[in-house]
């Protein structure tokens, strides 16, 4: 090589031969991503067709499949489930010893004569149930083998267990249930409502009389709807009792299941058990109306409103308050019979209306759907004087039929169990009920002769 040549090479700047370099590796990039272009084109545009190494390998899953398909949970192995349950167990065991440690100072409490609040009494009456609950339990733990009966007698008596050792999974399928109860006896009632053989009272006023023609002249042949204020004096014109008295067999079992009370036994048996609930029902009314609706948790609340038929699942607190106050208003200051609330709120279970207006909306589709015979009835029991002899033995004679009925159920049944059913619903019977608000004396007289006094 010349000296010359090798003189231009050395004058060469070094910036000129890195460009060059990056030029060349550019120049690569870019073929390369051109081919990679042309790859991914021809594989969208043409299906690969699957080989038989690739059919066997990789396995065909769908789109909705994929995407519905979640990493499933380990299966507990049997060790694992039983040391689950014997935790479960233990630790309702202590839950139940610490409820009678606090139930006991609680009735230490009752019995120095200080009063307990609602809240109070019922954790009482929730550890005694479960005491009372303990002593069937505990022969399956006593007798040998005889846990393994233990599903089987849950099966038959579900209420069997201890609430300490219920499990969330079993709380949920029995309010399930008993939703799904509700809904049927709410679909069974608006059936068979109109079977229904209630009575009106004889003690009525000749106002109460024009009030309870205007009624059912409104409801039944003119279509209108009637006031509010004509709702409710209707409907105070009913009492308890005689509602009760005078349901039918499939409405008594409607309404107990509906109260979450199981429909075994005669008619007497299942008024006396509606009764005793009912009677549980208005005590617990005065308490929440003097404690106060905002005093409740949501816990609270919603088992309030779960145990007088009202829906709770779903609805947010707000409108379970406002139900809840609906339904002491009508209950303790209206003066509305507890029977026609929970009818009404079975007539009404499930449908959309808030407030008020579903009860009142209840109130009159079930008082409004009293069948003609029973008007006539309810028209001859208002109207008694002007009543004869010969329809008061008809309805003498209908009494007796319902009497020989339920004798004939106890005579079905192969032993004949007397209830000794005086429990009373209405206000002015039994002692158990405190007015809700203390009438002042009427004092007008002592005022007058007092202004006599001085006048003189």
């Amino acid at each position: 090589m010349s000296l010359p040549r090798i003189l231009a090479i050395r004058t060469v700047p070094a910036r000129s031969v890195y460009r060059s370099i990056y030029a060349r590796h550019a120049i690569g990039l870019m073929r390369y991503n051109s081919t990679l272009k042309q790859d991914s084109s021809k594989a969208t545009t043409s299906p690969a067709v699957p080989t038989k190494e690739t059919a066997q390998t990789t396995p065909i899953v769908s789109d909705k499949t994929a995407a519905t398909t979640a990493p499933a949970e380990p299966k507990l192995t049997l060790w694992e489930k039983v040391k689950h349950e014997a935790q479960h167990y233990w630790d309702g065991t202590k839950l139940l010893g610490y409820e009678i440690k606090v139930s006991t100072k609680l009735v230490a409490k009752m019995a120095s004569g200080y009063e307990l609040t609602r809240r109070e009494d019922r954790q009482l009456q929730r550890t005694i149930t479960d005491i009372i609950r303990l002593v069937p339990f505990s022969m399956f733990v006593i007798v040998p083998f005889a846990e393994l009966l233990l599903p089987v007698a849950l099966k038959l008596f579900p209420n069997m267990l201890p609430s300490t050792y219920e499990s969330g999974k079993d709380k949920e399928a029995k309010t399930k249930k008993l939703r799904k109860t509700r809904t049927n006896v709410s679909q069974f009632l608006r059936k068979t409502v109109v079977e229904s053989g209630m009575k009106f009272p004889v003690t009525t006023t000749p106002e109460q009389k024009e009030k309870f023609a205007l009624f059912f002249k409104q409801v039944r042949n003119s279509g209108e709807a009637p006031s509010r204020d004509l709702v409710l004096e209707v409907a105070r014109l009913f009492k308890d009792d005689l509602v009760l008295d005078n349901l039918s067999r499939p409405q008594l079992v409607a309404m107990a299941k509906y109260m979450n009370l199981q429909p075994f036994g005669t008619n007497m048996i299942l008024r006396y058990r509606i009764r005793y609930r009912m009677r549980q029902l208005k005590r617990d009314d005065r308490a929440i109306d003097y404690e106060g609706v905002e005093s409740l948790s949501v816990p609270e609340l919603q088992t309030a409103c779960a145990s007088r038929g009202i829906k709770s699942y779903g609805v947010s607190p707000a409108t379970l308050r406002d139900d809840l106050r609906a339904w002491l208003d009508l209950r303790l200051h209206q003066k509305v019979p507890s029977t026609l609330l929970v009818l009404s709120s079975a007539y009404s279970y499930g449908v959309t209306a808030e407030g008020e207006d579903s009860h009142y909306y209840a109130l009159q589709s079930v008082l409004s759907a009293l069948p003609e015979e029973l008007y006539h009835e309810a028209e001859l029991d208002i109207s008694s004087d002007a009543a004869t002899n010969k329809q008061r033995l008809e309805v003498i004679k209908e009494q007796q039929e319902l009497i020989k009925d339920e004798n004939a159920q106890e005579e079905e049944s192969g032993h004949i169990i007397k209830v000794r059913d005086n429990l009373s619903l209405d206000d002015e019977h039994h002692p158990d009920v405190v007015p809700p608000a203390v009438e002042k004396p009427n004092t007008d007289g002592v005022k007058a002769e007092e202004k006599k006094k001085e006048e003189k």
